[in-house]
């Protein structure tokens, strides 16, 4: 199955600065649970924020975002406040 991702929909300002934290933690392929110790939040906020993610980045999975998140990494951090 190949992972195909539109360049031009990657709007990555479209997320929060706490969305893109996750977005770039999603790149570990760490659990929630570790994401969410690692924040200080609730994990159910962590599936929250990578439901968002996924939404507004117009993805198909939680893996398709660990994946953005490795590949345009510099760009994610780029467009934190």
């Amino acid at each position: 199955m190949a992972v195909v991702v539109r360049e031009d929909a990657l709007d990555f300002s479209a997320l929060t600065d706490r969305e893109r934290e996750v977005l770039l933690l999603l790149a570990t392929g760490e659990q929630n649970r570790w994401l969410a110790r690692r924040l200080g939040i609730a994990e159910r906020t962590v599936r929250a924020h990578t439901a968002n993610i996924v939404r507004k980045l117009d993805l198909k999975s939680r893996f398709e975002a660990a994946i953005v998140s490795h590949l345009y990494e510099d760009d994610i951090r780029g467009t934190c406040g």
